[in-house]
C-alpha cells in the first residue's frame, strides 16, 4: 500500500495545525516540568531540515511514563474543550500503543484506519517510555512480548494492515493476517484484553531503575529504546521556528532506526499517513 502525497498547499495547512498543538503541547511541558523529547521523524526533520520533512504529515514525541500520566491528566483536566487523548485505554476500538493528542474539530482518518470506529482528528503522536530490563535475556523476552501483543492488537481492528515488503511476500504476510483476524473474531478475543496483555509486559520493570527505557510495541521493538547513559544531558534543536528537545544522543538513534538518514530516500520510500477523510479546524492556522 503506497504513499500518497498531499498538493503543497493542503500540507502547509496540515502542518500549520500540527504546530498549533506542538505549541501547545510545548507549553504545558515548560509550564509544569515535564520531560519530553522529538524522536524518528521529527528528529531527522530537526538535523536535516530544522523543520519537518518536506513530506512528512505527523511530529513524533517520546515521554518517560511519570510525564506522560502526568501530562493527560493536564490535558484532560484542563484542555478538554481543545483537545482529545485518543489511545487504546480510553477508545478500546483504537488499535495502537501509541497515544494521540487530537484537536477537537478537525479530522484525519488514515486510510488503513478508515473502518475503525474512533473519533480520530489532526495528532501529535506521544510515545510513552517505560523502564527495560538491562539483563540480555530479559530483554529480548520483555522487547519481543511487547511486540507480539501490539501487533495483535492492530490485527483484531485491521485485517489488512500497512506493511513494508512487497509482490508476493507482502501477499503472504496478508493472508496469515486475515486468518488471525477471524480467529480472534471467532474466539471473541477483546480489544481491552491485547492492551492490558502488551501494557503489562511494557511496565513490567518499572518498579526497577534500569539504564534504559524504550517504547517497545513499535514497528522494530529496538527502534525507540533510549540509554540513558546517553541521552542526557537533552539538546534543543531548531523546528520550525521553535526550539524542542531531542535526546543528547539523537543522531545515534536515528542511525539504528534508519541508517544514513542524513540523506533524502527515493521518493517510493518517502511516507505518509494517507488520510481518506482530512478537515481542518475553522479557526486559522498561521
Amino acid at each position: 500500500m503506497d504513499s500518497k502525497f498531499y498538493e503543497p498547499e493542503v500540507l502547509k495547512q496540515l502542518q500549520g495545525e500540527i504546530l498549533s498543538i506542538l505549541d501547545d503541547f510545548i507549553r504545558i511541558c515548560e509550564d509544569y516540568h515535564l520531560e519530553y523529547f522529538g524522536i524518528a521523524g521529527t528528529g531527522i526533520g530537526a538535523l536535516r531540515h530544522k523543520g519537518f520533512i518536506p513530506w512528512d504529515d505527523d511530529i513524533d514525541i517520546a515521554m518517560p511514563r511519570r510525564d506522560f500520566e502526568h501530562l493527560l491528566r493536564i490535558v484532560e483536566k484542563k484542555m478538554s474543550d481543545r483537545y482529545l487523548v485518543l489511545n487504546a485505554e480510553r477508545y478500546p476500538n483504537y488499535p495502537l500503543m501509541t497515544t494521540r493528542l487530537v484537536k477537537k474539530g478537525t479530522v484525519f482518518v488514515e486510510e488503513v484506519m478508515k473502518d475503525v470506529d474512533c473519533p480520530f482528528g489532526i495528532f501529535l503522536d506521544l510515545y510513552v517510555l517505560d523502564n527495560v530490563a538491562d539483563n540480555p535475556v530479559l530483554y529480548q523476552i520483555q522487547s519481543w512480548t511487547a511486540w507480539f501483543w501490539s501487533k495483535l492488537m492492530i490485527l483484531r481492528a485491521i485485517p489488512r494492515p500497512t506493511l513494508q515488503q512487497r509482490g508476493i511476500k507482502a501477499k503472504l504476510i496478508w493472508a496469515v493476517c486475515g486468518m488471525v483476524y477471524k480467529a480472534m473474531k471467532l474466539l471473541h478475543i477483546s480489544p481491552q484484553w491485547l492492551r492490558m496483555r502488551c501494557e503489562r509486559v511494557c511496565r513490567k520493570y518499572n518498579k526497577y531503575r534500569t539504564r534504559r527505557m524504550a517504547f517497545l510495541p513499535d514497528t522494530s521493538p529496538y527502534w525507540n529504546v533510549v540509554d540513558r547513559t546517553r541521552c542526557y544531558p537533552l539538546r534543543k534543536l531548531e523546528f520550525e521556528g521553535r526550539r524542542m528537545n531531542f535526546p543528547g544522543n539523537i543522531e545515534e538513534m536515528l542511525t539504528n532506526m534508519y541508517g544514513d538518514f542524513m540523506h533524502l530516500p527515493p521518493v517510493e520510500k518517502r511516507k505518509t499517513h494517507t488520510p481518506s477523510r482530512l478537515e481542518f479546524s475553522k479557526e486559522e492556522i498561521l
